[in-house]
């Protein structure tokens, strides 16, 4: 049998990440006292405390812990993204509660309690809330975001933002442990595996440089559409980051403005990209726009799939003009393959039908190949989808090949040889076939508690959207939904955050410890 996961080396890794995370809760507190809402600096202190708290026992326990191999490392992607969800609900429930309870002096400035701030006393909408903005999902169970206090637009963004990067690269880049190999194993446990310099804790300080200035591009491109100053932050950060949280319930369409709408696909593609590729870019080497691969792959894939939606769109007499079903049709095409999951136009109204079942399936397909390798996207990424596709054609010629010839796959630049691209289809099959039935098991689960009178497309859409951490709904996901639904789309969140084998790694690290293999 294969060796036991250490435990001890997994305990003080998600320490160490629980401890990063909670430096967000300190920043949010000058975010809350900037706005004017003292009220939710109590929240995100308690909140800091408790977190730090729980990091810092992690870590002093198994501080003598050895580095971590690859199945730790995965075992402590799995449990610390699914720990970090959880906790990071606090500033939900905390907030909800100090205005219902209302325990603080006038001058704190509690505001009155409204529908959709009061979701958040229920501790699995805080949850579900937290675990969407994390994965960079973007389902929201808050009705109406204008509602809520500018200090959980805050932390809905920031979460969103840094999670987009990877709460595992945000701890390499503040506690990385100098010289240990560990940093890198825990980075490539994230989905990672690029390197833009030889050292990963460079890497790593690189990436968070091009993403803060793509960061402030995007709030300065969003300004100069005419989008207001708190809303440019808040749509810059989630945008870049291909998360899809909004300040309105309208999301992007609220603005009805179609400078807007076109000003969010540039950041939506940029998010789209692999780091690696924009750091080059930004050392002059522009060719790499059509050079590389995967991001020749997404300005195709984002066109072709564009103008097939608007096909579909126009043929069902969607929309009022051809610019306007164009209009439409890019954005939520390149929103939903992107995941970032911005909305400029209703999918659906939940059990009222508005888009047709090919124009719906035709953007979970969007939604589940997703963009780039690399970049902040979720879905099963492009590298993988070319992987499969040449992988199966070269399966079958292999059977017209006599046996003594030399067999090798060309993807992109890379010349494969037989084994590894036996390796490399075999890994890609398997995520392939996960992935499908993690999302069956969603689909079912949705089916088995929802009203009937919800269209199967738009049930499918819906779990696609929350597997993908995509964001865009078809109006099932909401404060309304059953529990059980609720739970099962965390579940999918989580296992698509990490494309599902670290989640399988730490199922079997389970059962192994308890003897369950026997």
């Amino acid at each position: 049998m294969s060796q036991i996961v250490n435990r001890r080396t997994v305990g003080r890794d998600v320490g160490r990440i629980v401890q990063a995370i909670s430096l967000m809760m300190v920043i949010s507190i000058v975010v809350a006292a900037v706005n004017g809402e003292f009220f939710a600096i109590p929240a995100f202190v308690a909140s800091a405390f408790i977190m730090a708290g729980i990091g810092s026992a992690l870590v002093w326990r198994y501080q003598d812990a050895e580095s971590p191999e690859k199945r730790e490392a995965m075992v402590t992607a799995a449990t610390a993204w699914g720990l970090i969800g959880v906790l990071g609900s606090l500033p939900f429930l905390f907030i909800a509660w100090t205005i219902q309870l209302d325990p603080l002096p006038v001058w704190m400035n509690t505001p009155a309690m409204d529908e959709t701030t009061a979701v958040f006393l229920n501790p699995l909408d805080a949850v579900f809330e937290s675990m969407s903005g994390f994965t960079g999902t973007g389902l929201t169970v808050a009705a109406v975001e204008e509602k809520l206090p500018r200090s959980l637009h805050w932390w809905r963004s920031f979460i969103e933002w840094v999670g987009g990067v990877g709460v595992i690269v945000l701890t390499v880049a503040i506690l990385h442990r100098g010289g240990s190999s560990g940093s890198y194993t825990l980075y490539e446990s994230e989905a990672r595996s690029e390197k833009i310099h030889p050292s990963i804790v460079t890497t790593v300080q690189e990436i968070w440089k091009i993403f803060v200035g793509l960061t402030l591009a995007s709030i300065g491109l969003f300004l100069l559409a005419g989008m207001p100053l708190w809303d440019a932050i808040n749509h810059g950060m989630t945008g870049i980051a291909t998360g899809g949280f909004s300040v309105h319930a309208a999301s992007i369409g609220f603005y009805n403005s179609p400078l807007i709408e076109y000003a969010t696909v540039p950041i939506m593609i940029a998010g789209s990209i692999a780091f690696p590729i924009h750091y080059l870019i930004f050392k002059g080497e522009v060719r790499n726009l059509y050079t590389d691969l995967q991001t020749r792959w997404v300005f195709i894939w984002f066109a072709v799939g564009s103008l097939v939606l608007t096909g579909i769109l126009h043929a069902n007499g969607q929309y009022a003009t051809l610019e306007e079903t164009f209009r439409v049709a890019l954005f939520q095409f390149v929103s939903a393959t992107s995941n970032t999951g911005f909305g400029s136009a209703a999918i659906g109204g939940g059990t009222e039908q508005v888009w047709s079942a090919g124009a719906t399936l035709w953007a979970c397909l969007g939604m589940l190949t997703g963009a780039a390798a690399g970049s902040t996207v979720s879905g099963l990424k492009l590298i993988r989808v070319i992987t499969l596709v040449k992988g199966t054609v070269w399966q079958i010629q292999d059977v017209f090949r006599p046996q003594s010839a030399i067999r090798y796959l060309q993807i992109g630049d890379r010349r494969l040889s037989e084994d590894q691209a036996e390796r490399e289809y075999t890994e890609a099959t398997v995520v392939f076939i996960l992935w499908i039935t993690f999302l069956v098991v969603g689909v079912a689960a949705l089916l088995r508690v929802l009203s009937p009178a919800y269209p199967l497309e738009y049930v499918i859409f819906d779990v696609m959207s929350a597997q993908s951490n995509v964001g865009l709904s078809s109006g099932i996901t909401g404060p309304d939904m059953p529990d059980t639904a609720k739970a099962m789309l965390i579940l999918n969140m989580w296992v698509g955050r990490l494309e599902i084998i670290p989640i399988a790694v730490l199922i079997g690290s389970v059962l192994q410890r308890l003897n369950l293999y026997r």
